[in-house]
């Protein structure tokens, strides 16, 4: 599967504000991300499956994967394009197992260690960081910095997204990295208008 890991969009319906969640995730799409996960921690199974299908739908249109977040048993019911698992989740190489090889596995690193590790056991690519700080979410550890970012992207061979307190003050800084490219929440969803904030993103990204 050839992914173009550019612009990849995390969700939290609780960062969208008073806009609406599924128009919000439309319009981003619109705007040029290119790589959507589903990350509603706080939804129970039945309705993470109904948001699901509607996601999966929406991201359809555009030809966007859809990564589930987690929750592996749900990206093979929903027959998702993959799944993004961290570092207090299953471990790695029995989800490889679970979702067979045709499948993205995404695996969240904050060190050296753990990247090599990722790729060993299966990974497509690595989610890195925190970056920067960042207050999407709540358990995010210390920032790694550009440096660390830099130390993962050099010791491993798959693709490897930035995480983290991303958006159009610092991402600049990212891209002479050589990194394949940044994974943010609010610097999407939390803006009047996803469309607009995916558009300035990614031409930035173009640009530098």
């Amino acid at each position: 599967m050839a992914v173009d890991y550019t612009l990849y969009l995390v969700t939290d319906r609780k960062l969208v504000g008073s806009k609406d969640f599924l128009t919000s995730v439309k319009r981003a799409l619109e705007g040029g991300v290119t790589l959507i996960q589903l990350r509603e921690k706080d939804a129970g199974s039945k309705e993470f499956y109904e948001l699901g299908l509607q996601v999966k739908k929406i991201a359809a249109e555009f030809g966007v994967p859809l990564i589930i977040n987690d929750r592996v048993d749900l990206a093979l019911v929903l027959d998702a394009d993959g799944v993004h698992i961290g570092q207090n989740d299953l471990p790695i190489e029995h989800v490889r197992r679970m979702i067979g090889k045709d499948k993205l596995l995404g695996y969240s690193v904050a060190n050296q260690e753990e990247a090599v590790y990722g790729e060993a056991m299966g990974a497509d690519y690595l989610g890195a960081g925190p970056v920067f700080p960042t207050g999407s979410k709540k358990d995010a550890s210390e920032p790694i910095g550009l440096e660390g970012l830099k130390t993962i992207k050099q010791c491993v061979n798959i693709p490897v997204v930035g995480i983290g307190g991303i958006g159009t003050a610092n991402l600049s800084q990212l891209k002479s990295i050589g990194i394949n490219g940044i994974s943010v929440i609010s610097a999407i969803l939390s803006e009047e208008d996803p469309y607009c904030a995916a558009r300035e993103l990614k031409n930035l990204w173009k640009d530098h």
